[in-house]
């Protein structure tokens, strides 16, 4: 190489090296020293003072209202790990540094000291730092919901997706863009396995859409069997059986007071459907006009099924008296059918039970109270409670509940470690989820909302989540699944 071009490269190099150190120092002066310090925490959006997260959840990014520029630092034993600094009060931590923190402080603490610059403190005011506690226990990759208006009759854009837990990434699953009157609903997977789904298209060319072991059907339940739509489903763990309620649904619209809308069954039965001889298999005690059951929901090891269960009533007029008890029934896998003793969990003396959800040891069963009915998304007063089912004794979880607002459809997490929830505490209108750990001591902690890469998006975004479901990994189903219920052309 002639020796100009040497020189060239050389002076070239140095450049770039000058222009980098450059860089690096004003990118370390940036970090600012706030002029005061005041004796409180600072009022972050979403509220992450205090939760318990998984070790491989995705970043925490938070804002503080009305500051102008943010500064975040991340500490761990007294180490600072991390500096994060950003406008209008945004703090979005790198996800790679984020990974790398959560791995040094699993089993332990997280501590973040904000500092902001506003219109009320121009130089800067220090804040008093808050915990965050990092469990040793990871979380399933992948949750599965249906995003939807919260609208009561009708919808325009309805989705099935699917997010990693572990960074932002959201995808749809299935969606009604090709044909907007259909209505997509209570899709399901067994044993958590992404490769296998079911759900409901509702529609002119609707029907229940399966794949399982690599084949797409479509399944018109109103024309097999005993010829009863299918409402709410319960996978069987082992993957051969789906049990669903077949439910009439009715409505009714109040002019006054908080909730808007009630929803209740005028008739609801039990059904089980053979995924491998294509069959709707049936019992007789599930099967009349005195009991409404719903909410089929199985034990781990798909030796139980729970359900709720109401005596009929004159509706609309007693919906008021309609109190769902949880109860239980042995299943025989092998032969595909239930035991005779029906046992009750729950009796519905105060209030009524639904979403009957078993940990995956089978200890806890978590489910939803309400003072009535079935359908308790648009109860206000709706909470979480949690029975022992080794002890046959209530767990409290009030930590877990707004005391305003809806809590409900809730799901277990593949270990057992972990629930997520839906709840309108945030606005009293739209659905998000939070997501809790519960602990190998059998203790809940402080739930957090769902992370997002702005967290403005829970505010902007206008959308319900329905039906969280944990899941092993990414759904990918065939393309053609969405053809089957788009209508003829």
């Amino acid at each position: 190489m002639p020796l100009r071009m040497q020189s060239y490269i050389r002076d070239k190099m140095l450049s770039l090296l000058i222009l980098l150190s450059i860089i690096l120092l004003s990118g370390c002066s940036s970090w600012k020293t706030p002029e005061s310090a005041i004796d409180s925490r600072p009022l972050i959006f979403p509220d992450y003072a205090e939760v318990s997260i998984p070790k491989n959840i995705a970043p925490l990014n938070f804002i503080v209202e009305g500051a102008d520029r943010i500064q975040a630092s991340f500490s761990h034993e007294g180490v600072e790990l991390i500096r994060v600094k950003g406008n209008d009060g945004i703090v979005q931590i790198p996800l790679n540094k984020w990974r790398e923190l959560l791995g040094q402080a699993a089993g332990g603490n997280i501590d973040v000291q904000v500092s902001v610059w506003s219109k009320e403190y121009p130089r800067g005011v220090a804040m008093l730092p808050f915990p965050i506690y990092v469990a040793d226990d990871d979380i399933d990759e992948w949750l599965a919901y249906r995003l939807i208006e919260p609208g009561y009759r009708s919808w325009r854009q309805v989705g099935l997706y699917q997010r990693s837990l572990t960074s932002f990434e959201e995808m749809p699953i299935v969606t009604n863009a090709q044909s907007n009157e259909t209505c997509l609903n209570c899709h399901h997977f067994p044993s958590y396995s992404s490769k296998s789904m079911m759900f409901h298209a509702r529609g002119s060319e609707g029907g229940t859409i399966l794949y399982h072991n690599g084949k797409l059907s479509k399944i018109k339940f109103n024309e097999i069997g005993p010829k009863k739509n299918t409402t709410y489903p319960a996978w069987h763990p082992e993957g051969r059986y789906i049990a669903f309620s077949s439910n009439t649904t009715r409505q009714s619209f109040y002019l006054h007071g908080k909730k808007p809308i009630e929803v209740y069954d005028y008739a609801s039965d039990l059904l089980l459907y053979d995924t491998e001889q294509g069959r709707v298999l049936t019992d007789p005690r599930f099967m009349t006009d005195e009991v409404l059951e719903s909410f089929p929901s199985w034990s781990p090891d798909g030796r139980n099924l729970y359900y709720v269960a109401a005596d009929a009533r004159k509706l609309p007029d007693e919906v008021e008296d309609m109190h769902y008890h949880i109860l239980r029934v042995p299943f025989d896998p092998a032969a595909g059918s239930f035991g005779e003793q029906i046992d009750t969990v729950f009796k519905a003396e105060e209030g009524s039970a639904s979403h009957p959800r078993v940990s995956a040891d089978g200890r806890y069963l978590l489910y939803t109270w309400a003072e009535y009915g079935t359908f308790p998304v648009w109860h206000p007063e709706a909470d979480l409670r949690m029975i022992d089912l080794q002890a046959m004794q209530p767990v409290d979880i009030s930590l877990w509940n707004d005391p305003d607002e809806t809590d409900s459809y809730h799901s277990w997490s593949s270990d057992g470690r972990w629930a997520v929830w839906g709840s309108r505490r945030q606005d009293g209108r739209y659905t998000h989820l939070y997501i809790a750990h519960f602990d190998a001591e059998g203790a809940p902690h402080k739930p957090f909302l769902l992370p997002q890469e702005d967290p403005r998006y829970n505010i902007w975004r206008l959308k319900s989540y329905n039906v969280p479901e944990f899941i092993d990994g990414k759904v990918e189903l065939p393309d053609e699944a969405a053809e089957l219920f788009n209508p003829q052309k």
